[in-house]
This record gives structure tokens, sequence and C-alpha cells, in this order.
């Protein structure tokens, strides 16, 4: 997935070289196309296809925090003679 993402930023970078280079161009017109094509559209692609990620690590974490709160209660709970 982060080569695509990586692939893409390469091309918006060349975008922004051809827009400073060209004599109607200007350096602002290259920022904000980098910006507006490049870093803002792989933000977001790269935010959305990390979200099965997180949602596991999230889920894994209240597991996690489940178990031990169980152990937790058994520990506390005196054993009858």
């Amino acid at each position: 997935m982060y080569i695509v993402a990586i692939a893409w930023l390469y091309v918006a970078l060349m975008m922004s070289v051809a827009e400073a280079s060209n004599t109607n161009g200007s350096i602002l017109g290259a920022i904000v196309t980098f910006i507006l094509y490049g870093i803002l559209p792989t933000s977001i692609i790269v935010y959305v296809m990390g979200a099965p990620h997180r949602k596991k690590a999230r889920l894994a974490l209240e597991k996690a925090s489940s178990e031990a709160s169980q152990v937790q209660k058994d520990d506390e709970t005196p054993s009858k003679p």
C-alpha cells in the first residue's frame, strides 16, 4: 500500500516541478499543486486504508485490558477453606 502512496507523491512532486519551471508557472502554484494533488489525497487514502489495522489494535488492547481486569478480580476474591 505504501509503495502506491510513495509513487503518487513522486508524481505530484514532478507535477510541482513542472509547474515551478514553466515560464508562466510560479513557486506558489507549485506548492499548492503539491499540497492539493499530493499530500492531501495521499494522507486521506493512507488514513482510510489503515482503518482495519487500527481496529485490530484497538480490539486487541480492549481484550488485553478485560483479561487483566478478570485476573485482578480473580486474585481479589478470597478462597473458601
